[in-house]
């Protein structure tokens, strides 16, 4: 099997607001974010396809059919568009990303050929927030938001001599240590709630990122300040396991992946 991905890009409207409820019903429901107003998104939409090559043009899939297919059924439906007010799908649904991933699947499904099928949807629609619809092995939504550390370790192992950490870890094992700019992105999965369209409010996943995590590791020295990496050498392999044990304690199930990224070179992922 063979998976390839397109991308699209397309700019909507839509608002979080329930007009048969009042405003601190809509508040409880979705949270800040609650407002009669629309305000718009520049989504990032990637679409991918899985199927086998096809020997005579070597293809899963002629890119120009697959992109005709999705400028036809995305761009041209929900480009500059409101989508509570223009898009007949979310008149009675929130336009949460999750919802929005699901019309897109039944969007372009059923516009593919027999013999390929569709893999997955990702949508990005900000830097820190994105959403995407596994279809195989089976399906699964996910949400993912995005958060930033400034931190500064020395790698050095007791374990090791002097020159052997000098070996293993070259100038990271310098005496006086170093600092990284932090990136985390912090993945839950599950089923959306039908009300709100989303899989965890938002501000609950902030607020507890924020105060297991960020407020702990930002501007600290890792070695000396956090007390679960204390004896630990601070690869960011263990950085990301102390992250996910911290949130999973907090988020419970929900919490499917933690990816950290120590440089734009260097990634890190703990997976449920």
């Amino acid at each position: 099997m063979t998976i390839l991905e397109r991308r699209v890009v397309f700019s909507s409207g839509h608002r979080y607001w329930d007009p048969s409820l009042d405003a601190e019903a809509n508040r409880v429901r979705f949270g800040r974010w609650a407002s009669p107003y629309n305000h718009g998104h520049n989504y990032v939409v990637w679409v991918a396809i899985a199927g086998e090559v096809e020997s005579a043009s070597g293809m899963v899939i002629n890119m120009k059919d697959l992109d005709a297919i999705l400028q036809a059924r995305l761009v041209a439906v929900l480009d500059q568009r409101s989508l509570n007010d223009e898009v007949p799908f979310f008149r009675d649904r929130s336009p949460s990303l999750e919802n929005l991933l699901v019309f897109c699947r039944e969007q372009v499904e059923p516009e593919l050929p027999p013999d390929v099928r569709l893999a997955s949807i990702r949508i990005a629609e900000t830097e820190t927030l994105s959403a995407a619809f596994e279809l195989e092995p089976a399906p699964m939504i996910s949400l993912t938001r995005t958060y930033e550390f400034a931190a500064s370790h020395r790698l050095h192992s007791p374990h090791l001599s002097d020159e052997e950490n000098v070996r293993a870890y070259g100038k990271c094992n310098h005496v006086h240590g170093h600092g990284h700019n932090y990136v985390l992105e912090v993945t839950v999965s599950g089923e959306p709630d039908p009300a709100s369209g989303m899989l965890v409010d938002l501000d609950h996943l902030d607020a507890v990122v924020e105060r297991e995590v960020v407020v702990r590791y930002d501007h600290r020295n890792l070695d000396v300040d956090v007390e679960e990496l204390r004896g630990q050498v601070t690869t960011s392999e263990n950085v990301a396991k102390a992250i996910f044990d911290r949130l999973d304690a907090s988020l419970g199930r929900s919490l499917s992946r933690v990816r950290l990224l120590e440089t734009a070179r260097n990634a890190f992922e703990v997976r449920r």
